[in-house]
């Protein structure tokens, strides 16, 4: 009985142990996930995009690719001026990529980025 005892209380000082080291490793992910929050380097820029033909098919498409590429923070596409208004995470990803991105949407036939221009204020391409 005393050997049954014995073994109980290691099997729950283990498994004590393992939970704590646990929580341990938790904390220190946590940690690692907010620095890297806190470290965005978000930019803004205005792509002027050539061959849409319609603000359901096409303008929501190229949006739709955007927003499924890493580094994408916002991404709005308006089909009447042909313009596409994106803020990126310039850690992630760059401008030349959302070039890419815009171009290789539908097999990279439709669509062709005629020009990219860095935007500063941050509220001017939200605010539109």
């Amino acid at each position: 009985m005393k050997l049954i005892n014995n073994v109980l209380c290691i099997i729950l000082f283990s498994a004590f142990m393992f939970a704590c080291t646990n929580d341990k490793k938790q904390n220190e992910n946590t940690e690692v996930v907010s620095q890297k929050n806190l470290a965005e380097n978000l930019k803004n820029v205005e792509v002027q995009i050539k061959g849409m033909t319609c603000e359901i098919g096409c303008a929501r498409l190229i949006r739709s690719k955007l927003y499924k590429s890493e580094g994408i923070k916002f991404a709005k596409v308006n089909f009447i001026d042909s313009i596409g208004n994106i803020t990126y995470d310039a850690n992630i990803t760059s401008a030349a990529e959302i070039k890419n991105v815009i171009q290789k949407v539908a097999g990279g036939d439709l669509y062709t980025v005629t020009g990219m221009t860095e935007v500063e204020n941050f509220k001017e391409i939200h605010s539109q």
